[in-house]
């Protein structure tokens, strides 16, 4: 009776001692699977933080990299712009360059006989004064060689502004035209008088020319006074 009490008693205990033997060991288990799970989740937090810090590494460099790409850009742009000033104010330049030397190649055609015409202009007065001096009343009398004489001198100024004209040498005779600086020389005035407005020209003392739209030399003359 007594061993069979002690087996039983036995029996107990050991039961006792494997059911707190298997909770120690499931409860060891359980937090050494907690703890991996936790490492676990450590892990793949510093693995998904390092991938987030390296996109924004990347995303930095990008931008970086971008704003760079403006810069030069913006450089290339303001060169571009320089080069295109500096070229049209080139350009420019060259146009006004030939536009000059076009306009004094054109002048120097047009005036090169402007020396030689003044020359002539010389001989064109002493005609003139030749023509003028003969009094009428000899041309009126029988000296048949002094009206010979003056009818070739007459036929010889003509022939010469026949000359001038064929050149664009015009001859400016302005008796009663209005008085203008740039064809005309004042000498004097003339008071007024009928039939005469002021500023007008009364007398011309010596006949002027133009050569094409140039006045070679002006006519001089005397104005009717303004009041």
């Amino acid at each position: 009776m007594a061993t069979t009490m002690q087996l039983l008693g036995w029996r107990a205990v050991t039961r006792q001692f494997l059911v707190r033997t298997n909770s120690q060991s499931l409860c060891r288990r359980n937090a050494q699977r907690i703890q991996w799970q936790s490492t676990e989740t450590q892990k793949a937090n510093d693995s998904q933080s390092s991938e987030q810090t390296g996109s924004q590494a990347a995303g930095e460099g990008v931008s970086a990299s971008e704003k760079k790409l403006l810069e030069e850009n913006k450089k290339l742009q303001t060169q571009i712009g320089e080069v295109t000033d500096k070229y049209k104010r080139a350009l420019a330049e060259t146009e006004n360059v030939r536009t000059r030397y076009k306009r004094q190649l054109d002048d120097s055609k047009l005036y090169s006989i402007q020396g030689f015409c003044k020359d002539l202009l010389e001989v064109s007065d002493v005609l003139d004064i030749a023509t003028k001096s003969v009094p009428d009343e000899e041309l009126k009398g029988g000296n048949k060689h002094l009206k010979s004489l003056y009818q070739g001198l007459q036929m010889t100024g003509t022939q010469l502004q026949t000359v001038f004209k064929k050149h664009n040498l015009h001859r400016i005779d302005p008796p009663g035209e209005k008085f203008d600086p740039n064809l005309h020389e004042a000498l004097f005035e003339v008071p007024a008088a009928e039939g005469k407005n002021p500023g007008e020209v009364a007398v011309v003392t010596k006949v002027g020319y133009r050569l094409h739209n140039r006045t070679l030399r002006p006519a001089l003359v005397g104005v009717v006074k303004t009041s």
